[in-house]
């Protein structure tokens, strides 16, 4: 252990100015043996540090590396486990406890002591020592005792202090020495002799000390006389200084009394400018000119002038009473007087403000000239930008009219929404009768559809009922008497009279009528865009409403009822306050236009009724004015109202797109005739030419996409029913003929969005087509089909070609029978009688004839080489061979085409 604790010294703490004074070979509690050395040390320079210091040796080499150091001040409780019994283990509480394992008790208790004559000697820190045997506790100065001679400068400390009393000599006496003992030169020799030289020479300068002080006892004497004639010079003076000391008094008192009189000037003179000051704050801004007081009490609210002077007026009013009174200035008997004053021309002047603006409200409202006759013809709503520019000019009267007179200007409020609201719906309504009247034409039925009632239930089942009464994918065309609707008698009498009902004029609706929907329902909606627009805008401004965005309203308060918001505007003033600025404006808005929703809702149930294709014109139209409303301000009534109106359009849309797919399901076919194109195929073609012309560039492409979709998929599941149904034509040739129309038209639109679809539909064509020339060409070549048949069989039961000929069935004579039943004009004329039978089968729309006659020859001639193959290999040598050859089958096949 001394070897390791020298070499610990001299590598670790020596380079950083330390001595080690314990050490102890400890390993941590609980865990695997990793043994490292706790060294108590100390510092060799003051301030003296102490501090436990955790070396460990390195992995990589021989040597030891400081790992933790600890100083001894941080320590709080020492540990011993067991003040008795011998137990290597300790703990030392530092920031945290740290649990230890000696390699021997005695160690432990070796470091143990040196840690306690450290804390007392350098800290005299009180920490607690726990179970810890008292022998080990000793006194500090047996401690001392105890240190090493080598360390008991550093532990002892006794040395420190007399090394303390310890002085230099400074360099003057240094120099007197030198010069005392080179006059002795024997001194160093003798020190005996150089002593008695100088005690000698001592004992002679004392001699001459004392007789120069018994010469001077003369002078002493002189100058204590000196001494006692000044202090009579002092009295004297001090006499005089008492004298003039009195004179100044009385000075000082008359001064003193002048400096009061000065600071009671002084005084006075701040009170009478705090006075003046008062007194001009008072008069400055809480004097109302006369002019200002005439102007609110008889000011012409009517003419521009005078309403300038009334704004000027109101305003200076407003500051006068807004001042901000200084303490006391309220209890001034002028001060009361004006504020009485101030509040007569307040409640004066918004009493007379408030009359007039509620008469201009009330002859707007009783009072329109502008009637919509005057705008039948070309079908736009009156304008009002007259009124709001007239009523602009009080904006600034009613902003101080809402900051003085809270309730008046809510009363105001109330009145224009009232007056306003009735204008508005009389114009509003008569504008949508025209649109309804423009719609429907001048007919009877056109009037009946100008009267529709706006109730939504009778809207709804009306709507229901007409695209119930379809019978093809469209309900406006005339190629709805082709379907044959097989049902009940009640059901089909029902279903005529609501097909009579949904075809009025049907010819009529063409893509003309349409294309006139579209164009006064874009109408309608641009005319009620910037009147709704222009609307809000006065409203914000007129009543001084900030539309800023609040946190505190979710979007069901801003769709409440008419009646709701007709309330809320009258209710008291507690729950206005409660409201927002931005929910003022919408309450405001929605009580004013509350027809508007109605009316579109009419006017979208109407064009739905006339033509459910409409519902594709208002879809697209309605989407780009939601789009417009939100770009210019998303939180606007107009913007919330057409968004409302397009989940009905759109309702509209689900709803059209439904009822094509319920008609394709309840189609039935003839069983006297051949089907052909399927009704809904062509009109499927039909909605999608009509629907891309319509949707190009719209924004709700994606709506379009998705009822693309759900048709085409309603389309092919209804093909592949009817033509299981089908009992006249065969089922590959109704699948074979729509697919293949499908795939035309879904080649000639490019629609993206189905293209998975076109694929498939051309795969459902050609897989069709094949097997229908196959099951057909079976049956001209019958008994030479079941021959070569029979003979593949032989070859797949093992038997091998060269041998077929050798089976009783199939030998070479029975070949020549089955031939010899098969000459050239057997085949062609069993190939003219397919040709006429697949005529009967196919439909002249799809003019798919020659695609299937050319396609026959092809699998006739395959067909044709099989046998020849087959001759070839299982009959080898024989010399048979077809009656007709490939240049035979490709002349009848051309002369039976040509010859029809």
């Amino acid at each position: 252990m001394t070897a390791i604790k020298h070499a610990l010294q001299r590598d670790i703490f020596t380079p950083n100015d330390e001595r080690l004074l314990s050490i102890v070979n400890v390993c941590k509690a609980g865990k695997k043996k990793k043994n490292c050395f706790l060294c108590a040390t100390v510092t060799t320079e003051r301030p003296v540090q102490v501090k436990v210091v955790k070396v460990k040796k390195s992995d990589k080499g021989d040597f030891y590396k400081r790992q933790v150091a600890w100083e001894l001040r941080d320590l709080t409780e020492v540990d011993a486990k067991d003040a008795n019994k011998e137990n290597p283990e300790f703990d030392l509480h530092f920031e945290k406890v740290y649990k230890w394992v000696a390699s021997s008790t005695a160690e432990k208790n070796s470091f143990i002591s040196c840690i306690w004559k450290l804390n007392q000697r350098y800290l005299r820190k009180k920490v607690e020592f726990v179970n810890v045997s008292p022998q080990l506790l000793e006194e500090l100065p047996k401690a001392e005792e105890s240190v090493p001679s080598g360390e008991n400068q550093s532990v002892a400390g006794g040395d420190e202090d007399a090394l303390d009393d310890y002085q230099e000599l400074n360099a003057r006496e240094e120099q007197d020495i030198e010069n005392m003992m080179e006059v002795c030169e024997y001194a160093i020799s003798n020190a005996e002799a150089f002593a008695e030289k100088l005690s000698r020479e001592l004992q002679v300068l004392d001699g001459a000390n004392i007789q120069s002080i018994m010469a001077s006892e003369k002078q002493v004497n002189i100058l204590m006389q000196l001494l006692d004639e000044a202090l009579a010079e002092v009295d004297t003076i001090e006499g005089k200084l008492s004298s003039y000391e009195e004179m100044l008094q009385s000075v000082k008192e008359q001064m003193d009394q002048i400096s009061q009189s000065n600071r009671l000037i002084q005084l006075s003179s701040t009170n009478n400018l705090r006075l003046l000051d008062e007194i001009n704050f008072l008069v400055n801004y809480m004097d109302l000119s006369k002019g200002h007081i005439r102007a609110l009490q008889e000011g012409d609210l009517s003419s521009p002038k005078g309403i300038e002077a009334c704004i000027n007026a109101s305003e200076a009013l407003l500051q006068c009473m807004n001042v901000a009174l200084r303490p006391g200035h309220d209890k001034l008997l002028a001060v009361k007087q004006q504020q009485h004053l101030f509040n007569e021309l307040r409640d004066g002047f918004s009493r007379r403000l408030t009359n007039h603006l509620n008469n201009v409200f009330v002859h707007q409202g009783h009072d329109q000239s502008s009637s919509l006759s005057q705008h039948s013809a070309e079908l736009t709503l009156p304008k009002h930008n007259v009124l709001h520019r007239d009523l602009l000019r009080y904006a600034k009267l009613m902003e101080w009219l809402k900051n003085t007179q809270r309730e008046k200007y809510e009363g105001l409020t109330g009145t224009y929404v009232d007056y306003m609201t009735r204008l508005y719906e009389r114009e509003i309504k008569d504008f949508f009768e025209v649109a309804k009247m423009k719609i429907a034409g001048t007919s009877k039925e056109g009037k009946k559809f100008a009267t529709l009632p706006r109730k939504e239930s009778a809207l709804k089942q009306e709507t229901e009922s007409l695209h119930g009464s379809s019978g093809k994918l469209t309900g406006s065309t005339s190629s709805l008497n082709k379907l044959t609707v097989q049902g009940s008698s009640s059901r089909r009498s029902q279903s005529s009279s609501l097909l009579d009902m949904g075809n009025m004029s049907a010819s009529d609706l063409d893509v003309a009528d349409r294309t006139k929907f579209d164009k006064i329902f874009e109408q309608v909606l641009s005319e009620l865009e910037p009147l709704c627009l222009a609307e809000q805008d006065f409203i914000s401004k007129f009543f001084k409403l900030q539309q800023h965005p609040t946190q505190g309203v979710t979007q069901g308060e801003g769709c409440e009822a008419d009646g709701t918001v007709h309330s809320r505007l009258s209710s008291g003033g507690e729950h206005r306050h409660s409201l927002s600025e931005k929910d003022m404006v919408r309450l405001m808005m929605n009580n004013i236009f509350h027809c508007i929703e109605v009316e579109l809702n009419s006017l979208i149930a109407l064009g739905d009724k006339m033509d459910s294709f409409h519902s594709l014109y208002m879809l697209v139209k309605m989407s780009h004015h939601v789009w417009t409303a939100e770009n210019v301000d998303p939180a606007s009534y107009l913007s919330t109202t057409l968004g409302n109106v397009l989940v009905t359009v759109k309702r509209n849309f689900d709803k059209c797109i439904s009822s094509q797919i319920r008609q394709m399901e309840e189609v039935k076919i003839s069983k006297k005739s051949k089907v052909g194109i399927l009704p809904f195929v062509t009109g499927f073609e039909e909605f999608a030419e009509l629907a891309e012309t319509i949707f190009r560039n719209a924004e709700r492409r994606g709506d379009l996409d998705k009822a693309y979709v759900k048709l085409i998929r309603a389309v092919y599941m209804n093909v592949e029913k009817v033509a299981s149904e089908s009992l006249k034509t065969p089922r590959d040739v109704v699948l074979m003929e729509n697919f293949h129309h499908i795939f035309s038209t879904l080649s000639r639109l490019k629609i993206s969005c189905l293209e998975t679809e076109r694929r498939e539909a051309k795969h459902k064509y050609t897989e069709h087509l094949q097997a229908y020339v196959i099951t057909s060409l079976g049956q001209p070549l019958e008994k030479l089909n079941h021959f070569f048949e029979g003979v593949e069989a032989r070859v797949a039961q093992g038997v091998r070609e060269e041998e077929v000929s050798y089976q009783l069935a199939f030998s070479k004579q029975e070949l020549r029978k089955v031939i010899k039943e098969y000459p050239g004009k057997e085949v062609k004329k069993g190939l003219d009688n397919l040709y006429k039978k697949v005529d009967k089968h196919l439909c002249e729309e799809e003019n798919l004839l020659q695609v299937v006659w050319h396609s026959m020859q092809d699998e006739f001639i395959r067909q044709y080489k099989h046998f020849v193959g087959l001759i070839g290999r299982c009959y080898p040598g024989s010399g048979i061979t077809m009656d007709f050859t490939i240049q035979d089958i490709l002349e009848y096949f051309s002369s039976i085409a040509q010859s029809h």
